[in-house]
């Protein structure tokens, strides 16, 4: 097998384990094709913004993607994060390219913990007067 580029990407609670091997442009996500897997519109493209961001074809790639746990926003931006690490990986030139568009930056948000006392994180019960 040639040697592959292997980086995680994580959002929210999602992670992405994602493969780059020199080949002939196939995107596979949990053994799916890429398009069957983020069927939601510009998902796909959103993803695949790292390439366009280094003058890369996507066709020139084969790309393997593992993704597990969250939902289908932190799952697009995982893999998104993870393949721009990939990039870096095979070349580290284009680091400045990916790093000004965002793509490298880990989005550290995520959903705040429940608190004792109120309903949600800071939803506090309706305060009754008697």
């Amino acid at each position: 097998m040639a040697q592959y580029y292997e980086a995680v990407g994580r959002r929210k609670e999602s992670t992405a384990r994602v493969r780059l091997v020199s080949g002939s442009g196939q995107f596979t996500v949990n053994e799916k094709d890429g398009a069957a897997y983020f069927t939601r519109m510009g998902d796909l493209n959103d993803i695949l913004r790292a390439f366009l961001a280094v003058g890369e074809d996507a066709k020139k790639y084969d790309v393997s993607v593992k993704v597990m746990g969250g939902g289908t926003t932190g799952q697009t931006e995982a893999v998104r994060l993870g393949l721009a690490r990939a990039l870096i990986l095979l070349n580290g030139d284009w680091t400045s390219a990916l790093r000004k568009r965002g793509l490298v930056t880990r989005d550290a948000r995520v959903k705040e913990r429940k608190k004792p006392g109120l309903k949600k994180a800071r939803k506090a019960p309706t305060y009754t007067q008697r």
